[in-house]
């Protein structure tokens, strides 16, 4: 099938069922996202997605396809085919005899087309049976949602589509499924044209016998009274007179009656040169006569006589050659070929000629009559048979449809070039997006998403104070001799196993990582984004980096390395440094303090100021009071040493799987893994009333509010 119908099938589903939808749809069928209007594709890719789709949305096969063929008349209104499909026929009848004729013509441009054949007869009491031919099965219900939507939109009359009859036929082609619909028809009306006695079938029949009485009045009146009054004409007089000067007859509702000669005004030779491809043939397919110009290609039809279908196969419709199948088909297109072996010995290597035309059974003389003109697509095909426009007669429209369809290949091939870039344009606009997030998201990891957004719109990023944070630094115990001892692709091993489990808690605290040198790693709690729980947040990150520590392997010693912490809360004032590798830094004297607390620390040990024991003495934190302790630069302190968090696991601390949910805290939305990790899940912090203030919404006016006094 053409790209047409899968991307009306894409567009049916987007539209109805949402874009998520069609994603799964197609990934589950295995075919791609977008298709070429002009291309052509195998029927198996549009059956997959008919059956995915069945499956996806829970609903029968007839019904989709029942939904699809009342999409697909408005998807092809939509696409240029309104007027095309308007101008069909004059009521449901004549729109579905000339089905064929549309697909005929449409041919001439998709060339590989295989459309069904439509045949259609009128019954007794207003109903019909459609008989309805394919090579594709399956796809009948198709067929009442086109043709329902067609007579509602174009003849405003609701109809009832049955199948009565289904069968395979055998034919040239293979089985061909045959699919009888009954069709039965009730009009529309609108209130005001119901109420409206002027549109009424009785006031229009009324109206037309009014007229006819008075005719017939005026005429008796004329016979009476020509003797007497013989100038004096009557209204209804000038009427009949100017009637018959116009030689026509006065019609009422459409009614036309033609008028024959007594005998044919045409001489033998003037019709067979005025419609040079002709034939004519009786019930044993024995050609009575021929125009001259297929004469010339056939030089077989100069012998009277002689069997059409030794000549000619039939191309469409695919039905023997046979008078009672022709007739079967008598309002169809039919499309006839050349027989190789019967064409003069100069057609040997030349593609055969086709012609295509209609049927009119002359019931008189018991013969058929078959009005054609050659079946060419383009100049080129008509080169290809070594034939020239001026073999085909200047009334025939042939002509003009080997011109104009000439310039429509053409317009139709660039279109394909350009739905072709525009495919092009598309992936590559896919993939570029895709390289963008990457990018961003390596951006966001180097700095705060907010600052980030700045520096990429060319602003200048100011420096904000937060009069409250929490600070931590970590070391790696006897580091220097680690290194000292082996070799340097050890130690990155060694701290990158390290830094990948540290990098982890971050986003199961929602701290921020400032900075990593060598073994030194520092994270801020309440910075870029303020929040109450920014001590929690940090103590909690600690005891989860402790418990890490133990299951990252010392190169030297085989056994789990130690570090040292150290945490301090106070005021800090951040900001970016530099252009060429922009940093997000802190500044104050808390930061200094902080990291004293880290190098004045023991081993497997989280070393707490003063300040950050008071912001988590009522937060349910083992503590134990170290003393006064001699620090560089600040004298004396008074510190304490973390010791666990009462109420929260440790599976809720490293953010794994809760298995004990009687603690006091939640698990809340996972996030992305580092790579054969298992996902983080955040732990959940009481911000604020109702947790207000740690909302989503909280936190991006946070991001994007001015820090500058905060």
């Amino acid at each position: 099938m053409y790209g047409f119908i899968n991307t009306c099938l894409k567009s049916l589903v987007v539209e109805k069922y949402g874009e998520e939808t069609w994603e799964k749809l197609r990934l589950q069928a295995g075919v791609q996202d977008s298709f070429l209007t002009f291309e052509v594709y195998k029927d198996e890719i549009t059956m997959q997605l008919v059956d995915k789709a069945c499956k996806i949305l829970g609903v029968p096969a007839d019904t989709v396809l029942r939904e699809f063929g009342e999409y697909f008349f408005e998807f092809c209104k939509r696409s240029g085919y309104d007027h095309m499909l308007r101008t069909l026929g004059g009521n449901l009848y004549e729109f579905i005899e000339n089905l064929d004729a549309l697909h005929s013509y449409l041919s001439l441009s998709y060339q590989e087309m295989n459309a069904p054949s439509f045949r259609v007869e009128k019954n007794e009491d207003g109903s019909m049976h459609l008989h309805y031919y394919s090579d594709r099965r399956g796809l009948c219900h198709i067929v009442p949602g086109i043709i329902s939507a067609a007579a509602l939109d174009f003849f405003n009359i609701e109809i009832s589509m049955e199948i009565v009859n289904q069968t395979e036929e055998e034919e040239r082609t293979g089985k061909k499924e045959h699919i009888v619909f009954l069709v039965t028809q009730t009009p529309v009306f609108a209130y005001k044209e119901r109420n409206e006695f002027s549109s009424s079938p009785q006031n229009l029949a009324d109206s037309e016998k009014q007229i006819e009485n008075q005719l017939n009045k005026e005429n008796t009146i004329r016979d009476r009274g020509s003797s007497v009054c013989p100038a004096k004409k009557s209204h209804w007089k000038t009427i009949r007179g100017i009637i018959t000067l116009g030689k026509g007859k006065l019609s009422f509702r459409g009614r036309f009656d033609p008028v024959y000669p007594k005998s044919l005004w045409i001489d033998t030779k003037t019709f067979c040169n005025g419609l040079p491809f002709h034939m004519v043939f009786d019930k044993e397919l024995r050609v009575k006569q021929a125009g001259v110009s297929i004469q010339k290609i056939v030089p077989g039809l100069q012998t009277m006589g002689i069997c059409l279908d030794h000549y000619f196969s039939i191309v469409h419709p695919e039905v023997p050659f046979t008078i009672s199948s022709i007739q079967k088909f008598i309002n169809s297109q039919f499309v006839f070929q050349t027989r190789r072996e019967m064409m003069p010995e100069s057609w040997k290597h030349r593609p055969m000629l086709e012609l295509r035309g209609q049927m009119i059974w002359m019931e008189s003389l018991q013969c058929m009559l078959y009005l054609c003109s050659p079946l060419l697509r383009t100049l080129h095909e008509l080169e290809e048979r070594q034939m020239h426009i001026a073999d085909i007669a200047p009334h025939d429209v042939t002509r003009d449809l080997i011109l104009l369809n000439q310039q429509r290949l053409a317009e139709m091939e660039l279109s394909n070039q350009l739905e072709r870039k525009k495919e092009e344009l598309r992936i590559l606009s896919k993939h570029l997006e895709e390289e963008k997030k990457k990018t961003e998201a390596l951006l966001y990891a180097m700095l705060p998403q907010h600052v980030a957004n700045q520096l990429k719109e060319g602003k200048q990023v100011e420096a904000g104070e937060f009069k409250e944070c929490t600070i931590l630094f970590s070391d790696v115990v006897t580091f220097t001799n680690i290194c000292a001892q082996c070799e340097p692709i050890q130690i990155v091993l060694m701290l990158n196993s390290m830094y990948l489990q540290f990098d982890r808690l971050t986003t199961v605290h929602d701290v921020y990582k400032v900075e990593t040198i060598g073994d030194a790693y520092m994270v801020v709690g309440g910075v870029p984004v303020p929040v109450p729980t920014h001590a929690e947040r940090v103590a909690n990150f600690a005891l989860g980096m402790i418990i890490a520590a133990t299951g990252v392997q010392n190169p030297v010693s085989g056994n789990p390395i130690q570090i040292r912490v150290g945490i301090h809360t106070g005021p800090v004032l951040a900001g970016v440094v530099g252009e060429k590798m922009p940093r997000y830094c802190l500044f104050g004297d808390t930061v200094n303090i902080a990291s004293r607390m880290e190098s004045h620390g023991v081993p497997s040990k989280i070393h707490l100021s003063s300040s950050t024991y008071q912001c988590l003495k009522y937060k349910n934190f083992e503590m134990t009071e170290r003393g006064e302790i001699e620090v560089k630069g600040k004298g004396k302190m008074h510190t304490y040493f973390l010791i666990r968090n009462k109420t929260a696991t440790e599976n809720e601390i490293m953010g794994r799987p809760m298995k004990d949910l009687d603690s006091g805290h939640e698990s809340v939305t996972q996030t992305q893994p580092e790579k054969d990790q298992t996902p983080a899940i955040a732990m959940k912090y009481i911000d604020g009333p109702a947790d207000a203030q740690n909302s989503p919404k909280r936190r991006n006016q946070a991001k994007i509010a001015d820090l500058t006094g905060i």
